[in-house]
Parts: C-alpha cells; structure tokens; sequence
C-alpha cells in the first residue's frame, strides 16, 4: 500500500510546477487528489494523467484561489465525493502582475492581489478545512511559501511580503490546532518553476547567477525533489512537526541567493 493510501488531498495550483509535481507524488502514493487549478487546460491534462499513470482518483476543479467563495468550494468538493479533507496543499500563485519594481515603485494592485492569492487564499481554505481535519482526529496542512520572503529579494515585494505573512499564519495555526491532531507546516522551495521561467525572462542575467550560486549548482525538480517533502509533511511518519519551515533549495538559503536586479534610479 503507498503511504498515503485512503487519504484525499486538496491541492491548489496543481496544474503546473511544484503544485503539479506534489499532486503526482501523492497519487503514486495512494491518495485521492483534487486539482484546484485556475487554468482549466492544464488543470484537466494533469487530473486525467494522475489517472492514467497511476489508477488515482482525480477530479479536477476550476479553482480563483484569491476567491473566497473557490476556495471553499474546493473543500466542500472533497467532502462531497470522498467523505474527507486530510490534507491541503496552498501553492497557487497567480502570475507576477507588476514585474521586477522597487518598494516605491510598486502598484497597490499587485499588492492587493500577492494578499489575496498568498494569505486571504490559504486563510479561507484552512478555515473550511479545519472543521473537517477536526473531527476526524487528523490534518496535514503544507503552506509553499519563499525563499524570496526570507531573502527580501529585491523587486519583489508583493510576494516577498505576502509568503512571509504566510509563514507566520502557518505557525500560528500550527500552535492552535495541534490539540487537534491537525499539523501545519512550510516549505520553501528552490525549483525551476512556472513562476521561476517567468523570472528568467524578466531577468536572465540574474536568475542564471542565482542557479549558478546554489550550493548543489542547480534549481530543484517540482517532482523529484519538492514533492517528496511535501509527502513527508502529509504522512503520519511528521506526527512530531509542527509550525516548521522546511527549505527544499540545495542550500541556498545558507548564505542567501544573488539576486540583484536593476531596479532603475
């Protein structure tokens, strides 16, 4: 039996990247997934893929996760067609809407939307898990937070700041509901990434000197070497942690990324 067999998880952003690489561990392991992806053509290949390579019971569902009213849906989905809510993922990002912009220089509106996407999201779809993580004894809460936040990589304060906020509803969730079974945890990825490929485009120079400066020498696989922490995080083997932040980067959070964009005057 694969470690997550019987166990159903939400995962948002599952269509492409970490979200999507997580989603494929998970269902070789057993579980039933829920794709809760915005993008309808990439959400509905993996759904069918996850079937199709490893027999797993998928759905997909069109999921806004900066929607207060998608994000309950999806956990009200779950429950309809499989009776539980065992695990939630919170990975979605919905695409840089400012680029690269100094402190200054940024629009209220990329801010109002990293809120929306990295902590309202999250916020909604752990409040309408919880209920159901509680009464059945057990909860895997995985929050995909930034190494960008930890850094204060510049250009990029939406972000930056919205993941940071992230950790710190994680760490609060995780010191309130543990009593409840229920654990609630970060990682921070270091992986080659939609979000990442949009960088590189924004700035090649710097996102080749970053990769180039991680310790291992490389930026992650979303499957290979994401995915199994997140597994980790979702199994009864990480009943003992709680309110951590994990960081699956190669080192680079030893001594900080290169990361020093032209930004202007």
């Amino acid at each position: 039996m694969g470690r997550l067999e019987g166990r159903v998880a939400v995962i948002t952003g599952a269509g492409d990247g970490i979200g999507r690489g997580i989603a494929r561990r998970f269902a070789a392991e057993g579980a039933k997934v829920l794709i809760a992806e915005i993008d309808e053509g990439t959400g509905t290949n993996v759904a069918a893929e996850l079937f199709e390579e490893f027999g797993a019971d998928a759905l997909f569902l069109r999921t806004d996760a900066t929607m207060q009213v998608d994000n309950e849906q999806m956990i009200d989905t779950a429950i309809e067609r499989w009776g539980s809510v065992d695990i939630l993922v919170n990975n979605a990002w919905g695409g840089d809407r400012a680029g690269l912009q100094r402190v200054d220089r940024m629009p209220d509106s990329a801010m109002e939307h990293a809120w929306h996407m990295n902590v309202m999201g999250p916020f909604w779809a752990m409040k309408a898990a919880f209920p159901h993580m509680r009464a059945a004894g057990y909860g895997r809460v995985v929050n995909i937070c930034s190494l960008n936040g930890v850094n204060a990589h510049m250009g990029s304060v939406h972000y930056n700041s919205t993941k940071e906020a992230l950790r710190s509803l994680t760490r609060t969730a995780a010191r309130e509901w543990a009593s409840f079974g229920i654990t609630a945890n970060v990682i921070c990825p270091g992986a080659k990434t939609a979000a990442f490929r949009m960088f590189e485009k924004m700035a090649p120079d710097v996102a080749r000197d970053s990769e180039a400066a991680n310790p291992m020498g490389h930026l992650g696989d979303p499957e290979a070497d994401i995915a199994p922490v997140a597994l980790f995080l979702a199994t009864e083997d990480s009943q003992y942690i709680t309110g951590n932040t994990l960081f699956a980067d190669g080192g680079s959070h030893i001594n900080g990324a290169v990361w020093v964009p032209d930004l202007g005057d």
